[in-house]
């Protein structure tokens, strides 16, 4: 397929996605109401008193409510429903909620990371345990005030009440509140009387966001701060020889041309190095200037010679390893039941098939960049990360500092999908200001993201499976991955447990390229092959592709392996949500359906992808989404997160490409780099199943069964299967 086709594809979606659009953040505003002359002004919370309750938070004396938010917000929303749960069982008015960002404080705040989709799931019962205590102590203070006991007393929406009727607002009894002993074993609100929770709540930042308010990274500013671009190596595997500052130096606005690289070096022989520091030993030279355009400029027009510190591998030398892998025998094996070898031995039918993926990228909208305030004293950071108590430990052992001198800030992020759990960025922009004692602000440009990076590692599965009388009977599964391989836990996903034969074998290719966690490791592409396979499987076997699955899990619903990481019954219930509201199986002529499902970071998520074709290429029209991830926070947030895991498992299934010739990647911007676009998004529809369970992950989750719901939609229309990715490649191979 060309790229002119390409582009009639997305000129074929225009007045589809426009009528999509028409539906915008826009249409519920409301001129005439905003105006009428009755409308009360909005209190300013600047110019109220507030008093400090706890670390989470403080309340006015006009009652209302400050709450810091602990974890950083990369778009997921957790700045939003986490403030949420706190006031929930705090019982104030949302309306007089205001949420602040709170910085690094490993004192009173716990699991400050934003990774793995797990912030919400891991403080869920602490949040609520917060606010829960809060409010009781708020009540006893009134009471001791009353002279009546606390058990007569009751608060709702920030106002307390006794028996007799009289009234304190929490303001009135804050600075008493503050003084008394924290109460043990306070009682829960049960969840059938939630009034915050559950409830459509706007992004408390939207305001800002859509206004251009300074809320991310780059947008941090600070007195007497400089700004500094970082010239790397342009290949992986080669080192800095020697440079020419000349010309950078002539650059109006640059101030000095340094190099750094030697803490870093002294640091990772230490011992003391973790998995967010991924750092070459190189030295970097770095331009400092006044402004971002003199920083860069000065980058551009440096002179240096570099030299091979080790192999410039390609991309062609990546497959042939992988599939070397694959035809070997040296693996670590992660889970075995059963006889595999008997399975295949004994089967009427054996099938097997390999899964590729490339290479990718982040992406990230915000490049990377972060403040650092170095000075004899303290240490002052300041930027977007995820990883911020990690990224305070590594620049204390660098620096040779006192971590409890070091003060880190955290903004909201423009993206991160995993690249800024690792804080390089924060490091060298510290090495930096520690070199020139002044403050500095580290900035990337995109072309610094995309070719120098932490990317999605190239991966190859090997599935095979053996079929006897009607019945799967053996699936063995062979993961060839660089530079690592799939956490423990994957291995008893899906289909663990459900076939009496199985074996999960993994071994890694050592590279030098960088690579690290991108949005749901591994299963962002292991789902696809699984899901495409099992597709193949019914095929086979010429049973429904959803009764497959279903009957296979009928195997797993009363396991007693403990090892067994999802929820039989769960997934079944997903998947029969998103069955009857897809009308699997009815659709109208034209409209093909692929159907995926899979779980991860504790969720399980079902999705029916809906195409048709169009000049003989697949037009994704719709894709139903069924999840259950326990209790909803917040519907709002949730569904966009559902939304936007599945647009982004869809793009880059079947656009995204990328590739290394001898060290350097093929692609540096976008305008190479190929991404979905808007008049390709299809319609998501969410669907949530209704429970009482603490919630689980969702950043993630909806991003791995994409891939598979849309190539199973390809093979219906088509008959072709997709086993590489991205689609678009293995689409072309037709037109040619």
């Amino acid at each position: 397929m060309t790229s002119t086709k390409t582009d009639n594809f997305s000129r074929r979606n225009f007045l589809k996605t426009s009528l999509l659009a028409s539906g915008g953040l826009l249409i519920g505003f409301n001129l005439v109401a905003a105006c009428k002359p009755n409308a009360i002004m909005p209190t300013d919370i600047n110019k109220l008193n507030f008093n400090d309750f706890n670390a989470f938070i403080k309340i006015s004396d006009d009652g209302y409510v400050t709450i810091f938010s602990p974890n950083p917000e990369i778009g997921q929303g957790v700045k939003t429903s986490m403030p949420m749960i706190i006031a929930e069982e705090l019982d104030v008015e949302w309306a007089k909620v205001t949420v602040v960002q709170g910085a690094l404080d490993t004192k009173n705040f716990k699991n400050q990371i934003a990774g793995g989709s797990q912030s919400i799931r891991s403080s869920w019962n602490a949040l609520r345990q917060t606010g829960a205590t809060s409010k009781q102590m708020l009540v006893n203070a009134a009471a001791i005030k009353w002279n009546v006991d606390a058990t007569t007393c009751k608060a709702s929406k920030g106002i307390i009440t006794n028996a007799h009727g009289d009234t304190f607002g929490y303001g009135d009894v804050v600075k008493e509140a503050a003084l008394l002993e924290v109460p043990e074993n306070v009682k829960l609100k049960e969840i059938k009387d939630f009034t915050i929770i559950g409830q459509e709540i706007v992004n408390v930042d939207i305001d800002k966001i859509i206004t251009g308010k300074p809320l991310f990274g780059l947008d941090y500013k600070a007195t007497d701060m400089l700004y500094a671009a970082v010239l790397r190596p342009p290949a992986f595997g080669q080192m800095l020889e020697s440079f020419n500052a000349e010309e950078a130096k002539k650059v109006n606005g640059v101030i000095d041309v340094i190099t750094i690289g030697e803490k870093a070096r002294k640091y990772a022989a230490s011992g003391k190095k973790n998995w967010t520091f991924p750092i070459s030993e190189t030295d970097k030279v770095v331009v400092i200037a006044e402004n971002t355009w003199a920083a860069i400029k000065g980058k551009k027009v440096l002179a240096a010679k570099w030299k091979m510190a080790s192999k410039l591998e390609s991309t062609d030398d990546h497959h042939k390893a992988l599939i070397a892998i694959l035809d070997g025998k040296k693996f670590n094996t992660r889970r075995e039941d059963g006889n595999i070898e008997e399975a295949f031995a004994n089967a009427d039918k054996v099938i097997e098939k390999t899964y590729h993926s490339p290479f990718l990228p982040h992406n990230c909208l915000e490049p990377m960049n972060f403040y650092a305030d170095v000075t004899s004293e303290r240490i002052h950071l300041a930027g977007p990360v995820q990883t911020p108590e990690y990224a305070a430990n590594v620049v204390a052992d660098l620096l040779d500092f006192d971590v409890k001198k070091i003060t880190l800030e955290m903004t909201r992020m423009g993206g991160g999908f995993g690249r800024r759990l690792y804080g390089d960025f924060v490091y060298e922009a510290a090495e930096i200001s520690n070199a020139i004692q002044k403050p500095i602000k580290l900035i990337s440009t995109r072309e610094d993201d995309m070719t120098m990076g932490v990317y999605r590692p190239s991966i190859k599965y090997r599935i095979k499976a053996s079929i006897k009388d009607g019945k799967v009977t053996g699936y063995y599964l062979k993961e060839a991955s660089m530079n690592g391989n799939m956490y423990g836990l994957i291995s008893n996903f899906f289909p663990a447990g459900c076939i009496p034969n199985f074996k999960v074998d993994t071994a890694s290719y050592n590279s030098n390229i960088t690579t690290g966690a991108w949005r749901a490791p591994y299963t962002n592409f292991l789902a696809f092959a699984e899901q495409s396979f099992f597709d193949e499987l019914a095929s086979e076997l010429n049973v429904d592709t959803i009764q497959l699955r279903l009957d296979l899990l009928q195997n797993v619903k009363n396991t007693t392996d403990k090892k067994i990481e999802y929820s039989g019954q769960r997934m079944e219930d997903t998947i029969k949500l998103v069955r009857d509201k897809a009308n699997w199986g009815n659709t109208e002529k034209g409209v093909f359906q692929g159907f995926s499902a899979y779980y991860s970071h504790n969720t399980h998520v079902a999705e029916i992808a809906d195409i048709v074709i169009e000049d003989g290429f697949p037009i994704i029209k719709k894709v139903t989404v069924a999840v259950d991830c326990g209790v909803v926070v917040n519907p709002t947030g949730a569904r966009n997160q559902v939304e936007g895991g599945v647009l982004d498992g869809i793009g880059h299934a079947m656009f995204a490409d990328f590739s290394f010739d001898e060290g350097t990647p093929d692609s540096k911007n976008f305008d190479t780099y190929r991404l979905i676009r808007m008049l390709e998004t299809p319609k998501v529809e969410v669907h949530f199943i209704e429970n009482n369970l603490s919630p689980t992950g969702l950043g993630e989750p909806g991003l791995p069964p994409a891939g598979g719901a849309v190539a199973n939609a390809i093979h219906a229309a088509l008959g072709k299967r997709m086993y590489s990715q991205p689609f678009v490649k293995e689409l072309e191979k037709e037109t040619e």
